[in-house]
């Protein structure tokens, strides 16, 4: 049986594909409107606080970027009742000062992928949900403190870019996102904020430096053996900042700016709206059925 009320969750990247820490555990395997998620969901206790975990790319990293299914895993945390996301994410610096083994907490994105579905809303009902602020400021504020008082080196703010990959860059798409402002580049994290948003649901990101890219003159290109080398020495950090934000939730969880991302979002005349999609969409557009006469 499926518990509900779980109000946080992590989806664990690269390097992060579960969480010991948990008590209580349980597997559940969750199916939704779009296919199912990457993996189970594990859910478990954290200093009394239910928590689902999630490992984007599966157990044993089975999924490539392109192949995660973002639109099942958010759909299926959202039937959980989260309200709070903590993506752990690999990423690569754009920055001379964001250095291999550093955590940024990013606050913007720039989305260069291509071929993936980026929102849950289409069969019939639009919605234009702004993302202006991609991550939620308030869960990124209460992250980065939690990875500060873990001994990390964050930095806050920074743009995000997710390239489709699976390759990495070529040095000419490396300086050309330097020379556009970017500061971490990864290839996850689009489309997962936006439908966090479009779902309701605080989304912040842990982008945990493994490299420079291939930009930096006086260091390699990057490879899978060093990213892996360092996401085992910064999987520990993960794990210690992700206990300190759970155990002072009762500090920072609240009413935040993304649970009421639809308010003004649905644009679809109401009468419209097949009965269908309606009934598909009912976990994310929760009250607003009221407003949306059948």
């Amino acid at each position: 049986m499926i518990v509900a009320n779980i109000e946080l969750a992590v989806i664990g990247g690269s390097g992060l594909y579960d969480m010991p820490d948990l008590t209580n555990v349980e597997e559940v395997e969750i199916s939704t409107p779009f296919g199912k998620p990457s993996d189970k969901l594990t859910l478990g206790t954290l200093y009394g606080r239910r928590l689902a975990f999630l490992p984007r790319h599966g157990r044993g990293h089975v999924l490539n970027p392109t192949e995660v299914p973002y639109r099942a895993n958010i759909f299926a945390l959202k039937t959980l009742g989260v309200r709070y996301i903590i993506a752990v994410s690999a990423c690569g610096s754009l920055r001379e000062d964001y250095a291999p083994g550093h955590v940024v907490i990013p606050d913007q994105i720039y989305d260069n992928t291509r071929k993936r579905p980026s929102s849950f809303f289409e069969d019939g009902l639009v919605a234009h949900v702004s993302v202006a602020s991609p991550f939620s400021p308030e869960l990124s504020a209460a992250l980065g403190q939690a990875v500060q008082a873990c001994d990390g080196t964050v930095h806050t703010g920074g743009a995000f870019i997710t390239v489709e990959g699976p390759r990495f860059s070529t040095k000419a798409e490396s300086n050309v996102y330097r020379q556009w402002g970017m500061s971490i580049i990864g290839m996850t994290t689009s489309p997962e904020a936006f439908l966090a948003l479009e779902a309701e649901m605080a989304y912040a990101c842990m982008a945990h430096i493994t490299d420079y890219d291939v930009w930096h003159n006086s260091e390699a290109p990057v490879t899978v053996e060093q990213v892996i080398r360092v996401l085992h020495h910064n999987t520990d950090l993960a794990q210690q900042a992700i206990r300190h934000l759970v155990s002072h939730m009762d500090d920072w969880a609240g009413e935040f700016a993304a649970h009421t991302a639809l308010r003004d979002a649905l644009i679809t005349d109401h009468g419209r709206i097949p009965a269908q999609t309606k009934a598909m969409l009912a976990p994310l557009l929760g009250h607003y059925l009221d407003q949306v006469p059948g």
